[in-house]
């Protein structure tokens, strides 16, 4: 089952290593847990629904909890800190358009508000329930779940927006298919999800980013049913699947999606090689995203990151790496670069063999697939560890950007920088670490991860935090970079979005707000004021 003030299953676990405890206490000072507070408290603070009954629609106190809020930073430190004040008044379940359409008839006949609602794994503020007059209807997309078609002359599937990632995947591959889109909420993402927030997945350079992948879908709006063909190419003026991409539920619903599809692989293999300093290493990383190899990913951790990595490892195996490493050269600086190829095997044995030349070229030193292999296995496991490093003390956020290569050093440094420097009037220190998570011929994005100590009260945790995503941000914005690369607007980056889209591209945007939400009743305060 959910957590239902966490991430993800409560079954699953990442137990924080000793060592790494240590290595955070001496970066950034010991820590003491917070205070929690339990369900049972949290239910006591639920005021009454405002609405009356419904038949697709749930007023439960817990459904009611379960989707106040997402996964973001604020909502974490409010929900955890017992500081939530704002509910849905209820949750609907729709299980077929015809029930999408009746739930918006149902919240325009009461003037309500609507957010829609896909697997809860939204990190800046897409679900939360904003302070309102008006009831608010959250709607689960969960039980519209169901691949609808799948044409395998054209590789095309069409699902049901509302499906998580596991069961898209095991639908596809019992066909002989796959999406191939990995991002890392993949186990409890959607569909829809990542189609209005305009998702990259692991495995993005070889698949595509998710705006590769979708050729068409239907949105319910408050106005009607909004349709776009899966053409294979048009001409037919401006491309209208931009209107449903990225519109983070500003206007409407989704309800279908029709996506390319690829045939399962032959191949997956993992490299991972080592090098002697960011500068080597991103050198490298540029060189073989121009080189255009089909590689699937490359992913290169900075030095920060790659310590910090290994730090959650211990034995025998990571001292023979460190010792083989140091015989190369490779010592305190290490920067650690995952890669991968996937398709045919002779595929696959072509890009890896192009690509360890260009590694070596740039002086990187191979050591195999065995890290690879523990990535692919634990890589959507990572971020159970924000919950128990919260238990100890500490919290742990995360920040994406992209920019072009001549900007890349420059804004990893100021946003890096900023983070560090942003509380030292509170005398606190902040740990900050960055990966090259995405590359591309022209640019890079910088996936930043910060953590710092929970303050005394959820309050002072709040202020300690807002004052380091503004200054974050504002690095962002000053160095030209955009303010998300895979996450979307929705409260924390909105904004900053006018720096990037200037007002004329802030109008247009509303315009199309106007036009199928006309009386703003599609989650309100997410994307635009």
């Amino acid at each position: 089952m959910r957590r239902w003030n966490g991430w993800g299953d409560d079954t699953v676990d990442f137990e924080v290593p000793l060592a790494a405890s240590e290595y955070l206490s001496k970066l950034i000072g010991p820590a003491r847990p917070p205070n929690k507070i339990s369900l049972e408290e949290m239910v006591a603070m639920v005021p009454p629904s405002r609405l009356q009954d419904h038949r697709l629609v749930s007023t439960d106190v817990e459904d009611r909890i379960r989707h106040c809020t997402g996964q973001s930073m604020s909502d974490w430190i409010f929900f955890r800190g017992g500081l939530v004040s704002n509910f849905p008044d209820g949750v609907a379940f729709p299980e077929s358009d015809n029930d999408v359409r009746e739930i918006l008839r149902f919240a325009r006949e009461i003037e309500a508000q609507v957010i829609p609602y896909g697997g809860g794994t939204s990190v800046v503020g897409h679900l939360t329930v904003p302070k309102s007059e008006q009831c608010i209807i959250t709607v689960d997309m969960g039980r519209m779940n169901k691949l609808l078609d799948l044409d395998k002359q054209g590789c095309l599937a069409t699902f049901q927006a509302g499906v998580r990632g596991p069961d898209l995947e095991a639908a596809l591959r019992a066909e002989g298919f796959t999406l191939g889109h990995y991002p890392q909420s993949f186990e409890l993402s959607t569909l829809g999800g990542w189609v209005v927030t305009r998702s990259a997945g692991h495995f993005s350079m070889g698949y595509g980013r998710i705006e590769r992948l979708f050729v068409g879908g239907e949105m319910e709006t408050p106005v009607g049913t909004f349709r776009v063909p899966a053409f294979p190419a048009s001409a037919a003026g401006p491309d209208l699947r931009e209107v449903i991409m990225g519109s983070e539920g500003r206007l409407g619903i989704v309800t279908k999606c029709t996506v390319k599809v690829t045939a399962l692989p032959e191949a997956e293999v993992f490299p991972a090689a080592f090098f002697r300093g960011r500068e080597e290493g991103v050198a490298a990383v540029r060189a073989l995203a121009q080189a255009e190899i089909p590689l699937s990913m490359i992913r290169l951790s900075l030095p920060e990151e790659t310590m910090t990595t290994l730090s959650l490892k211990s034995g025998w195996q990571m001292d023979l790496l460190y010792h083989w490493l140091a015989w190369h050269g490779v010592r305190d600086q290490k920067t650690m670069l995952l890669y991968g190829a996937v398709g045919t095997h002779k595929k696959v044995n072509w890009a890896l063999r192009r690509a360890k030349e260009i590694i070596k070229e740039h002086h990187g030193v191979n050591v195999g697939t065995s890290v690879g292999k523990h990535w692919y296995k634990s890589r959507f496991k990572l971020p159970y560890i924000r919950n128990n490093l919260w238990d100890q003390g500490y919290a742990v956020d995360t920040l994406e950007t992209a920019v072009p290569w001549n900007k890349a050093s420059l804004t990893r440094k100021e946003i890096e920088e900023g983070l560090r420097r942003a509380l030292n009037e509170m005398n606190e220190k902040v740990h900050v670490f960055t990966h090259l998570s995405h590359v591309y011929p022209h640019g890079t994005s910088l996936y930043i991860t910060y953590i710092f100590r929970l303050g005394d009260s959820a309050t002072e945790t709040m202020t300690r935090w807002r004052i380091l995503k503004k200054a974050a941000c504002e690095a962002i914005v000053r160095t030209g970079a955009t303010i998300t690369h895979q996450h979307g607007v929705g409260i924390d980056h909105q904004p900053y979005l006018v720096a990037e889209k200037g007002a004329m591209g802030m109008e247009v945007i509303s315009s199309v707000c106007r036009t199928l939400d006309p009386d703003g009743m599609m989650n309100p305060g997410k994307l635009l004021k």
